[in-house]
Parts: C-alpha cells; structure tokens; sequence
C-alpha cells in the first residue's frame, strides 16, 4: 500500500508543479504581449504576482526538470526590471530612444517567455 502512495507523489507533485509553471507563464505572457502591444498595459502586478509564485514555488521544485523554469522565469523579471531601470532616463531624455529601447527589451521579455513555455510543452527543461 505505501507502494502506491510513494509511486503517486511524484506524480502529483509533477503535475502541480506543471500547473504553477503555467499558471506563472501565463501571467508573464499577458504582461509580455501587453508590454509590446502599445496601449494594452496591464498591472504591473500580474508579473509580481507571477514573480512571487515562482520565488515561493521554485524549492518545490528543486531536482525535477521543472526547476530550470521557475529560474528561467525569475532571471528574466528581473533582468527586464534591471534594463527597464537603466533604460528609463531615455525616456526622460529622448522620448525616441526610450521608446526603442523599451520596445526591443519588451521583445526581449516576449521572446524569453514563449521560449520557456515550448519547453514545458515539450515536458523539457528550458536551455539556458
């Protein structure tokens, strides 16, 4: 009997960590096609919300390939964050430029995301 609940656990324990993994891909994915989309901002905090799931869940996850994910995902708030800061005097500045640089980095976030969610959809960790 203890058999069985042993060969269960890691299978649920799989599954609940997929479904956070979504759960936060999602999150960042609305916040990534908004921050390209111009005029379409959601709240900043759907990605501290998605940020806060990952940094809670990502012990969970630990030895499983799924770990790569909620890494992939927290590297990549907070590198958008660091270069959304050191990017935001153009706005000030040069409106033009800012623009740019904002644009390129929103891609940027865009592109991470969508690269991490083939991963999971392929039951894979995500290269880094």
């Amino acid at each position: 009997m203890s058999n069985d609940i042993i060969d269960i656990e890691p299978d649920e324990r799989a599954e609940s960590l997929k479904t956070v993994g979504w759960i936060s891909y999602i999150l960042h994915l609305v916040v990534a096609v908004a921050a390209v989309l111009p005029g379409a901002q959601p709240s900043a905090g759907l990605l501290v919300i998605a940020l806060v799931i990952d940094l809670v869940k990502k012990s969970d996850a630990q030895g499983t390939w799924q770990a790569s994910h909620f890494s992939w995902r927290i590297r990549t708030v907070i590198w958008a964050g660091v270069l959304y800061l050191v990017t935001a005097p153009l706005w000030l500045a040069f409106l033009v430029p800012g623009w740019i640089a904002w644009g390129l980095i929103s891609i940027w976030f865009l592109y991470r995301i969508v690269r991490g969610m083939v991963s999971m959809n392929k039951g894979q960790a995500v290269d880094v």
